[in-house]
């Protein structure tokens, strides 16, 4: 087995069981029929918009309104049709730039079903980290095996540990090594910068593999995303019971001098899955499926579902550890901040490892809100952390907008569904005429309006906050 001598690929801890971690009289006159006409079409917006709608001094609300974008009128004349969500999240900091949140929604339904995709990447990249420095999946194999008991110390990888991976139930696939990676040895570190730069599918799938379908889900309960379920890889037509198997990992470590070997041997979910927490989930009138068409809903109950808001919370989560419910913290270790701050907002141009040409991948590249579209850069001073999703005509982007020039800072999150000829699998998706610029005009209404809500004060709490010196990470 390859060794690394790189210092930093060990540490230690004490092991204990898994358990341990699961913690709002007049005289009749003539209207004319005009008038009439508008008004019902007025109440129908209003009924179709749902409870967002009613909030009382809801600045999301008042935005979409009055908005005269023909694709915003498109979309709003009947968002249930789209499936539209939306969440907008105002930052407030006290004197000591302490941050507290205040959120809009507008048709907000945590049992309506929107197919995630991508968006799942970042919790899987979260509970890894978890995973990871808690040493919790060594310790689960360990103690179970009976080769120790709880309490005793064990040498256990780090994010930057040298890995290989082998392959033991049918569709499983080998990585030995990675030409994109430093020295060409692929990492758990070097898989979340892929899923959080480019949400590069294979990269998720190895962290989904290391985790595991069990313990990943059990974290996701843990820190209280209850709706939320991560039970199949992407892009592979990964399904039961393939879904529940793992593949056999090697950690090549250095510690002390001494090479080290450590072995995690596949696993397999003999559990019940997480049940679907979520209706309307048979989306569309047709499907293709081996080139055939299938004359009925596509039925969405067996994949994986991280509804809105707990997407947003996840994000909050990760970038203000400090101000959110204790419960929802990831347990990392406070490099693996800055980390995941880095590589939520670099464009794909700046990353070292992997390298990603600049044409293929412009600054606006899996940015949807605010700069979606056309390759663009992106306004000076901003900066977006986000994870995106595009699949089955769903097109999601969870956000966060920094400026540090002007002092905006404001969490958006939205899902569109843009299918008109309600078949899918079809790739005949209406992506670019309305997905995209409905979420660009969103991100800038919002925009727009956040910088009405700035001042010298916090033009500085946020310059300071989001400066260089808290994402510094390496390489």
């Amino acid at each position: 087995m390859a060794t690394c001598s790189d210092d930093r690929t060990t540490s230690h801890l004490t092991i204990r069981p898994f358990s341990h971690y699961q913690k709002p009289v007049h005289r009749p006159q003539e209207v004319s029929s005009g008038l009439m006409n508008r008004f019902f079409a007025f109440v129908a917006f209003l009924l179709m918009a749902g409870p967002a709608l009613a909030q009382p001094g809801n600045p999301l609300r008042r935005l979409l309104r009055r908005d005269t974008a023909a694709v915003m009128r498109r979309v709003l004349a009947d968002p249930a049709a789209h499936r539209l969500q939306l969440i907008y999240t105002q930052i407030r900091r006290d004197a000591q730039g302490r941050p507290s949140f205040r959120s809009y929604t507008f048709r907000l339904r945590p049992r309506e079903y929107f197919y995630p995709a991508s968006t799942v990447k970042l919790p899987a990249a979260a509970a890894a980290l978890e995973w990871l420095h808690f040493g919790t999946s060594m310790a689960d194999i360990v103690v179970r095996v009976g080769m120790a008991p709880p309490g005793q110390r064990y040498t256990v990888p780090r994010r930057n540990t040298p890995l290989q991976i082998d392959s033991a139930y049918a569709g499983q696939t080998r990585v030995l090594a990675d030409s994109t990676a430093p020295a060409g040895r692929p990492t758990i570190e070097h898989y979340i910068r892929k899923v959080l730069l480019v949400s590069d599918n294979d990269a998720f799938n190895r962290l989904y593999e290391y985790t595991g379908q069990r313990a990943l889900n059990r974290l996701l309960r843990v820190h209280g995303y209850r709706r939320s379920r991560i039970i199949h890889r992407l892009s592979v037509g990964d399904a039961e019971p393939g879904s529940r198997y793992t593949n056999p990992f090697r950690f090549s470590i250095d510690s002390a001098g001494t090479a080290k070997t450590l072995r995690q041997p596949p696993r397999y979910n003999s559990g019940p899955l997480p049940r679907l927490r979520a209706g309307h989930y048979r989306v569309g009138r047709a499907y293709l499926q081996g080139g055939r068409r299938v004359e009925q809903s596509f039925d969405f109950s067996t994949k994986n579902n991280f509804p809105l808001r707990e997407q947003q919370r996840v994000l909050q989560a990760l970038l203000f550890p400090q101000a959110g419910a204790r419960r929802q913290r990831f347990s990392l270790d406070s490099a693996d901040y800055p980390f995941l701050r880095k590589y939520l907002s670099l464009p794909p141009r700046l990353s070292q490892y992997p390298r990603y040409d600049a044409k293929e991948y412009p600054d606006n590249y899996a940015k949807f809100l605010l700069v979606g579209g056309p390759p663009a850069a992106l306004p000076e001073g901003v900066r977006i952390y986000n994870k995106i999703g595009q699949a089955y005509g769903f097109l999601i982007d969870n956000a966060c907008i920094v400026d540090s020039l002007r002092g905006v800072e404001f969490m958006l999150s939205a899902v569109v569904y843009c299918n008109q000829d309600g078949v899918l699998n079809d790739d005949q998706y209406d992506y670019d005429t309305v997905g995209l610029p409905f979420l660009r005009r969103l991100g800038q209404l919002v925009y727009q309006y956040e910088l009405t809500r700035t001042d010298e004060r916090r033009r500085a709490q946020v310059r300071a906050y989001w400066s260089a010196p808290h994402e510094r990470a390496t390489p």
